[in-house]
Parts: structure tokens; C-alpha cells; sequence
């Protein structure tokens, strides 16, 4: 079978994500480097491939997908259909599929505070800051008693928010306040994968530090 393609930045969360399926799944990959500090997203070649330039981009033998999320569920129905990594029981599949959809949601407060850096300020705004908290309270509930995000099995669920609570930790965010999920993340320790996502969040915030005056402030 031929190699699937992953193009990709190792600072950005969502490769990251991906990452995790590739290593635990053992996928034969060819990595092709698309370097966002130098633009590479916007070069022709790239936009020929995926014209939203967003990162990870994933050719399977001429089938082009992006969006983490669903590349998670495509490698996992397509290398290892009925895996308890994204089971086929209906049940099973929603609460990953919730869980899913509330990492989404927990990048997209973690992105508001990253603009705020950006923009220069030095103190990040109480309501961002609490919005980020509340969802990350959440999720501390929804682990809590289990071993994984969706229950005892290890799903793609967790190697999204993997990638998210790594970027949680180097950006600021006081995550000791929640014991379930700190405790969830040292139990994912030895997966395939968790040392490069660590290095990559701690790329991004090179990539953060380099831009601005943040240097990994806690937010508190």
C-alpha cells in the first residue's frame, strides 16, 4: 500500500491530534513539512492540494481530506474498521463523537486567548479566561471515575484532546485545579506519540515567544 501522505507543522494542534492515530495505528506515512512561520500553507503547490491552506492535510493514494477530527475517524474506519478506537456501536461512537465536538470547542476559547496575546495586551481578559476554565471543569467531570475521555477505551477522542491539553499547559492555563484530567493525561504517558505532541506544543510556544512578549506566563 502506498504511504499516506500527511502534510504538516509540528507546532500545530491539530497535527498533533492526527499524530496520535498515526503512531497507535502503526500507519505507514510519508511526513512532508509545510512550515507556517515561512508561509509554505500559501504556496501554490499547497493550495493545488487544499485550497483552505489549514494544516494537517492528509492524500491517501489521491483521496485529500483536512480537519483533524474527521481525519481521526477516516484513519481509524480505514485502517482498523470496528477498533475501539471509534467503535461501530452507535452509542459508543456519539459520546466520542460529543467529545469530540466539545474539544472543538474548548481550541476555539484556548484561540481566543492566543489572539489576545497576540494583540500585545499583558493580562488576559477574566471572562476569557473563566470561559476556558468552565469548559475545562466540564470535562474534568466527564472523566471523572473512568479511565478515558468516553469511558474505560482509549479513543480518538483522547488523542484530540491530547494535543489540546498539551497546548493548555505551555500557553498558561492552570490545569493542576483539574485532578481528573491531570491525572487522565499522566495515564496517557506511554502512548505512542505523547513525547512528540509534548515537544510540539513546546514549538508552539517558540513559535508564540518569537511573536510576542508572552514566554509562557501562568495566567493566574
Amino acid at each position: 500500500m502506498t504511504p499516506l501522505k500527511l502534510y504538516y507543522y509540528s507546532p500545530c494542534p491539530p497535527y498533533r491530534a492526527v499524530l496520535f492515530a498515526i503512531e497507535n495505528l502503526k500507519i505507514d506515512v510519508e511526513r512532508i513539512s509545510v512550515d507556517l512561520s515561512k508561509d509554505d500553507q500559501m504556496k501554490p503547490e499547497f493550495l493545488k492540494i487544499n485550497p483552505q491552506h489549514c494544516l494537517p492535510t492528509i492524500d491517501d493514494d489521491g483521496f485529500i481530506m483536512w480537519e483533524s477530527r474527521a481525519i481521526l475517524a477516516y484513519l481509524v474506519n480505514s485502517r482498523a474498521p470496528g477498533s475501539s478506537f471509534y467503535p461501530v456501536d452507535p452509542k459508543k461512537r456519539a459520546v466520542i463523537d460529543s467529545r469530540l465536538s466539545f474539544d472543538s470547542t474548548i481550541m476555539n476559547a484556548i484561540g481566543n486567548v492566543i489572539s489576545v496575546i497576540y494583540s500585545g495586551e499583558t493580562e488576559i481578559p477574566q471572562n476569557k479566561k473563566d470561559k476556558v476554565y468552565a469548559l475545562l471543569g466540564h470535562m474534568n467531570t466527564f472523566v471523572e471515575g473512568k479511565k478515558y475521555l468516553a469511558g474505560d477505551d482509549l479513543t480518538i477522542a483522547d488523542f484530540a484532546f491530547l494535543s489540546t491539553f498539551a497546548t493548555l499547559k505551555v500557553v498558561g492555563a492552570n490545569i493542576e485545579k483539574f485532578s481528573n484530567l491531570v491525572k487522565w493525561y499522566k495515564r496517557c504517558e506511554s502512548l505512542a506519540g505523547f513525547k512528540e505532541n509534548e515537544e510540539g506544543a513546546a514549538a508552539l510556544l517558540d513559535y508564540i515567544s518569537a511573536r510576542t512578549s508572552f514566554k509562557g506566563e501562568s495566567w493566574d
